[in-house]
This record gives C-alpha cells, structure tokens and sequence, in this order.
C-alpha cells in the first residue's frame, strides 16, 4: 500500500478573510515599495482578493537611503487614500514605518513621536549583514521610552541561523516576533524557510506580514508552503486581528 503526504496549501488560501495586514510597502514612490500610484492599486487589490481588509503599510526608515520622515509618510498617507477613494478602495488603509535600529533610529524615538502599528507597537528591523551592536541596549531604550519593538522578518537575519539562541535572547529582551509569510513558500531561500519553520514550531512568532513591495512577492502568494504543520502559522495570522479598527 502507498501512503501519500497530503497535499501542502497555497498560501494565499490560509490567508483569511477579514485579514490585517501589518507590514507592507505600498505607499507610492518613497521607498523600494510600489513606484506609482498605479502601482499601489495593482498590490491593494491584489491583496484585497486574497481576504486582506485592513492595510497597515510601513515604508522605510533607514539613514541615508530612505530619508523618510513622519510628515512626508502621513502627507504620502494621506494623498494615497484620496486616490484609493477615486479608484473605490474605502477600506482602512494606514500607515506606520519600518525603521532600522541604529544610531539615528535612537535620537529618533528619544525626541520625536514614532509611526506606530497600534498604540506602542514599532516595527523594527535590522541590516541583513549584521545586528546593530548596541542591539539590546536600543532595545532596552526603546522600552523605557514605553514602546513594545516587533521585529520584522526575524527569519532573514542569515547571521543568527548558526546561533539560534539568539532569538531566544531577543524575545526575552521583549521582542515580539513578525514571520514575513513568503518566508514559509521559500521566496528567500530554502535557509530562510527552515529557521521560519523552527520558529514558527516554537511558538515564537505574535504576528505576521505580507511585506509586499512589487508584484512578484503578489505572484509568490501563489507557491504552497513549505510548511509541515501549518497549525502555528493559522495561529500567528489570527493573532493580526490584535490590530483591526473597532
């Protein structure tokens, strides 16, 4: 007798309807997201139809390359909704930042405001060569100042895969973890897949985010997991609904 493996899922079809989005480039040219606005209708929509109802969408920060401020992303912000409106997209359509923890990043949090997911909640990055090395002391600092860090794509940080207790080490330094869900279709590489699986087994991711830029990630959407129990990430899609506006 053969015994067959049962069939892995899409991924755009364990994403389900009513889903919050919180980490996107869809704002149009002021990052390496969508260039134009025609660009921002194809993603939304795109998103739209795979049951996404709310966009939080988190242009870069980073010193240097995406010299973005608060008052450009909510001017970008505002100007975006109005041409959704035109183009009959009402739904909730926020904006936050993906800022990069580095020196700048300090001075910002410890004089100005932050763009924020919800309340207190910050996206947070790091380069993809290194961690920043006061890593735990920003991140101390960044609490003390009454903000909780959400780490972004914690899986594409290649330098941790050899030392995974690393992770361990930041979630008790009070990061919450963000999966980015092509991570589990291997869009970044086989590496990539396995440590979001390892994580995803441990229980160490809260949410998750499409971290949409252009049209190929919308196409990835297409790919089946990678996954062997999808149990955990059903779970960290759920726990968006943290976001949603009442």
């Amino acid at each position: 007798m053969f015994f067959f493996s049962k069939n892995k899922p899409v991924l755009k079809d364990l994403i389900p309807e009513g889903h919050i989005d919180i980490h996107s480039h869809l704002l149009p040219g002021i990052d390496d997201g969508a260039r134009t606005f025609e660009d921002t209708l194809l993603l939304t929509q795109a998103l739209q139809s795979f049951g996404v109802t709310q966009f939080i969408t988190t242009p870069h920060i980073i010193q240097h390359i995406w010299e973005n401020t608060h008052e450009i992303i909510v001017s970008k912000k505002t100007e975006t909704i109005q041409q959704l409106k035109n183009n009959n997209i009402t739904i909730p359509f926020q904006a936050a930042a993906e800022y990069l923890m580095d020196d700048q990043f300090v001075r910002l949090f410890q004089s100005h405001d932050l763009l924020t997911l919800k309340d207190n909640y910050v996206l947070v990055e790091m380069s993809y060569i290194n961690a920043p090395m006061q890593l735990y002391s920003i991140l101390f600092d960044l609490q003390v100042g009454g903000y909780v860090p959400v780490l972004a794509h914690p899986e594409r940080y290649l330098f941790y895969h050899n030392n995974f207790n690393e992770y361990v080490k930041l979630k008790r330094a009070g990061c919450l973890f963000q999966l980015n869900l092509l991570s589990v279709v291997g869009y970044y590489g086989t590496a990539v897949s396995k440590i979001a699986e390892q994580l995803l087994t441990k229980g160490m991711y809260t949410y998750v985010g499409s971290d949409v830029h252009h049209d190929n990630h919308i196409t990835a959407f297409n790919q089946k997991v990678k996954l062997k129990d999808v149990a955990p990430l059903k779970e960290a899609i759920a726990n968006n609904q943290f976001f949603k506006i009442e």
